[in-house]
């Protein structure tokens, strides 16, 4: 009876000091994602189409985030205001929170009047968005839109987006705010595949390979499953040399 007694006791012992431990686990953080198509997450009828927002979760722990992804197709940064979507992230934002911010594909299009935004109104939007994030004591992070798939004779990528990736990094310095420079990641990467080999990273469908695209698409703007991945892997890489504390719930690269 004494025995039982003693190791009874032992075992409450070890729960009792085992209990603070397993409760101080921490929870999960919640990554908001406000952006474009490049990111946004896909309709089946859109497929194999694939935003890299959409492979973001499995770079980081099993269980150490949760990615809201409230990027859409064709937004730029007015439009996302106009149609209360920004508004509706900052309601869902939390103290402790973190907001990635990538625009610019359809800021630029000028051609495209439902969309554009000239670049002066673009960097007040971004500083907005960067203001209205830190008032709910979270985290913003400046995006620069990753580039499109375009060369020049000689095979060196061209710029797609003027003066809106320099905008994003004067705002991020003067502001203090992280920025993740993705124009300059996913330019690298198509350089390095090249002309050809960059294709496979793109909605690229060979006509009658796809239900979805039955005349097949030649697409330089919009990623593959493969292309999608490897921009959401080149965002891990950055945020590790970030040195935000994000960066500490990151996977093995």
């Amino acid at each position: 009876m004494l025995r039982f007694a003693l190791a009874l006791a032992l075992c409450l012992s070890i729960l009792s000091m085992a209990g603070p431990a397993l409760a101080a686990d921490p929870a999960p953080v919640t990554i908001h994602l406000a952006g474009d198509s490049t990111m946004a997450e896909k309709l089946p009828e859109k497929r194999p189409e694939t935003g890299w927002g959409e492979y973001l979760e499995a770079q980081f722990k099993p269980g150490a985030v949760i990615v809201d992804n409230r990027a859409k197709n064709g937004r730029s940064t007015r439009t996302f205001i106009e149609e209360g979507r920004w508004q509706a992230l900052l309601d869902a934002t939390r103290a402790g929170d973190v907001v990635l911010i990538q625009f610019g594909h359809n800021d630029q299009s000028v051609e495209k009047k439902d969309r554009y935004t000239p670049p002066a109104d673009y960097a007040r939007n971004l500083a907005r968005f960067v203001a209205d994030v830190r008032a709910r004591q979270a985290t913003p992070v400046l995006l620069t839109p990753v580039a499109r798939r375009r060369f020049d004779e000689g095979g060196k990528v061209l710029d797609s987006h003027g003066e809106y990736p320099g905008l994003v990094r004067a705002l991020a310095a003067r502001e203090q705010v992280a920025l993740i420079d993705m124009e300059r990641r996913s330019a690298a990467v198509l350089q390095e595949a090249g002309v050809e080999g960059s294709k496979r990273l793109f909605l690229w469908v060979p006509a009658g390979a796809n239900p979805n695209y039955p005349d097949g698409v030649e697409d330089n703007t919009h990623f593959s499953p493969a292309g999608a991945e490897r921009m959401a892997r080149e965002f891990a890489f950055a945020l590790r040399e970030s040195g935000l504390p994000a960066a500490q719930l990151l996977g093995n690269p």
